[in-house]
C-alpha cells in the first residue's frame, strides 16, 4: 500500500516545480517548453524498440518510395524501409554523440577556464592564444577535418565536436572567474589565509555553475546540428544504422524524384531537438542571471 503514496509524493513535488516555472515569465515558459521537447524525444528514443512498428534497418517492408499513408504514416525509403520506424529510432546515435561531446567539453573546458583565469600571467596568455586559435576556425569545417582524420564512429564524432566547442566553455568560464576573483568575499578569503584550491572550488566555482549550465544546454543544440552535418556528408555512422543525419543525406538524393518525406521528417526531428535545447538555454540564461531579476 506504500507504492501509491510514493508516487503521489513524487508527483506532488514535481508538479509545483513545473508550476513555478510558469510564474517566471517568458524565460520560465521557454525552459518548460524546451524541457518538454527534449524529454519527449529522449523518452521516445529510449522506448523505440517497443513502439516502432518495424525494424528500422529492414528493407522491402513496403513498396519503395511509397508516400505517407495509413499503412506507412511517414512513407517508405527507396529500399522499402519504414520511415516512421527510422524516425523513432534515429535519435539514438545523435543523442549519444551530443551527450558524449558535451561531457568531454565540460571535462576539458571548465578546468582549463578556471585554472587559466585564476592563475593569470603568462599561463593565461598561452591558454588564451591556443583557444582563440581554435575558435577562429569555422566550427563545422574544423569538425569535418578532425572527423575525417579520426574516422567514423560515435566516439570519433564526439571527439571532433568536443575539440571545436571546448574554447566556448573556456571563454565563458574564464570571463566569469576574472570578475568573481576580485569580489570582496574572495579577497577576504585570501586575507584569512585560505589556500588557492579552497578559494577556487569553494568560493569561485559555485558562482560559475549557472554559466556552465547555460552554455551546456546551448552546446547540446550545437552538437546535435554538428553531428547531423557530419553524418550528412558521410563522416558519421555506417549506413545500416538508423540515424537522422543519414536519412537527411538519403533524402536529399531522392528529392528530385519527389520523395519529400524521406528528408522532411528526419529534418523536423533534428530541428525540434535542437530547438528544445536552445529554448532551455535561452530561458536559463535569464533565470540564472541575477542582473535580470526584479
Amino acid at each position: 500500500m506504500r507504492e501509491p503514496k510514493i508516487k503521489r509524493s513524487m508527483l506532488s513535488s514535481v508538479i509545483p516545480g513545473l508550476t513555478s516555472l510558469t510564474k517566471k515569465g517568458l524565460a520560465g515558459w521557454l525552459v518548460l517548453f524546451g524541457a518538454i521537447i527534449v524529454i519527449s524525444i529522449v523518452v521516445m528514443t529510449l522506448i523505440a524498440p517497443w513502439i516502432r512498428p518495424h525494424d528500422p534497418s529492414a528493407i522491402e517492408i513496403g513498396p519503395p518510395l511509397s508516400p505517407p499513408s495509413l499503412q506507412f504514416p511517414f512513407g517508405t525509403t527507396d529500399m522499402g524501409g519504414d520511415m516512421l520506424s527510422r524516425v523513432i529510432s534515429g535519435g539514438g546515435i545523435m543523442l549519444q554523440v551530443a551527450a558524449l561531446s558535451v561531457i568531454i567539453c565540460l571535462a576539458a573546458g571548465a578546468p582549463l577556464g578556471l585554472f587559466s583565469s585564476y592563475v593569470g600571467g603568462i599561463t593565461d596568455r598561452v591558454f588564451c592564444l591556443i583557444m582563440d586559435s581554435v575558435y577562429a576556425f569555422p566550427s563545422l569545417v574544423l569538425a569535418i577535418a578532425i572527423a575525417a582524420m579520426l574516422g567514423k564512429g560515435v566516439v570519433n564524432m564526439a571527439l571532433s565536436i568536443a575539440v571545436v566547442y571546448v574554447p566556448s566553455y573556456f571563454r565563458v568560464i574564464r570571463s566569469q572567474v576574472l570578475s568573481i576573483k576580485e569580489m570582496p568575499y574572495v579577497e577576504a578569503a585570501r586575507a584569512v589565509g585560505a589556500k588557492s584550491g579552497t578559494i577556487l572550488f569553494r568560493y569561485i566555482l559555485p558562482n560559475v555553475v549557472p554559466s556552465i549550465v547555460v552554455i551546456l544546454t546551448v552546446n547540446f543544440a550545437d552538437a546535435i546540428l554538428t553531428a547531423a552535418g557530419l553524418t550528412f556528408i558521410g563522416l558519421g555512422v555506417p549506413v545500416d544504422v538508423p540515424d537522422w543525419g543519414w536519412d537527411l543525406t538519403n533524402g536529399r538524393r531522392l528529392l528530385n524524384s519527389g520523395a519529400w518525406w524521406v528528408i522532411t521528417f528526419p529534418g523536423l526531428m533534428v530541428i525540434l531537438l535542437a530547438l528544445g535545447f536552445t529554448f532551455m538555454g535561452e530561458g536559463l540564461s535569464e533565470l540564472l542571471n541575477p542582473r535580470l531579476e526584479d
